[in-house]
């Protein structure tokens, strides 16, 4: 039976009493486990509960809507050929649905029917729609500041929205204070959350019959590089692969603070970007996110904000609409190749993780359009 794990200190809780921290707000992770035997993988189950005998503990009633199993294309970018991961494919639009899916059953098992989370983007869309199909309440705090639109998909979920003052990081605040009545589901805080991401690892090694040579990721606090890391650690002790894959967080120059201390810079204060699903001034994670990168001999690299908008267009020229916030992915495995950190012959998975349609102003203004 795993526990929660406070890896930083290696305190253990039992996973039988619903938490969020540790007892001095410490960031959670569970501790490590083998993936499952290639048998007991419901292949004719397609969704990431497919891979319901790796998770923790199995919910009688998984809240699912199909999230998972999404295409792998290939495709040719500046610098080389590629495979894109197109994790816009789930019932949200992003590859937040993961982490939401297994994060709710997995709470609502334990008995929660509330949950708390804070985000004005993907995080908070996933969480209302999945408490939604769960039959649990959801709310929703949100910067007062953040613009009505981005918070209709959440709000047709049925979510009680509530408008925090201030910054973004007073919306966390606000988040944390408010925990003590509503059971806080964060998806950057609970490591449940981390459980759903992992199945990306999964499915590629099943997309490929083995672990690619690298993957890079778009990243802002972290769940995607945690995930594979997790995912293919997994993998690698059941011996089911040989090694990880290298694991490359892609960060919007303006504001990458993972990669930033990652390739050795200094900190800076952060400033706006269009890659604005990854913009985390703060991740909880960093200590673990680095490890991450260390120990799959990956890195990090830092995108400035023409880059990106020529990505996300260059990707919506090839028919691949997509937050430009994800294609800085892209962005990232040009400038690797051009730098000889990753070879024309390895097999390269760049990760897209949002539909474009969530963009749609941002898109027409790299256009010259109005709205």
């Amino acid at each position: 039976m795993q526990s929660y794990l406070d890896p930083r200190s290696g305190r253990t809780w039992p996973l039988d009493v619903p938490r969020w921290c540790g007892d001095a707000r410490e960031p959670l992770l569970l501790t490590a486990r083998r993936a499952p035997a290639r048998d007991e993988i419901a292949s004719s189950t397609r969704s990431i509960w497919r891979y319901a005998a790796a998770l923790p503990f199995a919910p009688r009633a998984p809240i699912a809507m199909g999230e998972g199993c999404t295409p792998l294309v290939e495709r040719a970018l500046a610098g080389g050929t590629a495979l894109m991961k197109c994790e816009w494919f789930m019932p949200t639009g992003s590859f937040k649905d993961r982490g939401a899916s297994v994060m709710l059953s997995l709470l609502r098992e334990q008995g929660i029917a509330h949950v708390l989370e804070d985000s004005s983007g993907n995080g908070g869309a996933a969480v209302s729609a999945y408490a939604a199909a769960g039959g649990m309440r959801a709310t929703i705090f949100v910067p007062a500041s953040t613009s009505p639109a981005k918070t209709v998909q959440s709000r047709a979920a049925g979510a009680a929205i509530e408008l925090i003052p201030g910054s973004r990081q007073d919306c966390a605040d606000a988040a944390l204070a408010k925990s003590a009545e509503i059971f806080y589901a964060s998806h950057n805080w609970h490591p449940f959350f981390l459980e759903g991401t992992k199945t990306l690892a999964y499915e590629l090694w099943e997309d490929l019959g083995r672990a690619p040579d690298n993957v890079i990721v778009p990243c802002g606090a972290g769940s995607n590089v945690l995930g594979l890391w997790i995912g293919f650690g997994e993998l690698l002790r059941a011996g089911h692969v040989a090694r990880l894959p290298r694991i490359f967080a892609a960060q919007p120059a303006n504001c990458g603070p993972i990669a930033r201390a990652a390739l050795g810079l200094p900190q800076v204060a952060a400033q706006p970007t269009i890659a604005e699903g990854t913009a985390i001034a703060q991740p909880l994670r960093l200590p673990e996110c680095l490890q991450a990168l260390r120990e799959s001999e990956g890195g990090a690299v830092l995108l400035d904000e023409a880059e990106i908008a020529e990505a996300a267009l260059a990707l919506a020229r090839g028919g691949l609409y997509v937050e430009p916030t994800c294609a800085q992915a892209a962005a990232a495995f040009s400038k690797l190749r051009a730098g000889g950190r990753i070879a024309a012959r390895e097999t390269t998975v760049v990760v897209l993780t949002g539909t474009g349609l969530k963009s749609t102003p941002r898109y027409a203004q790299m256009l010259g359009l109005a709205l």
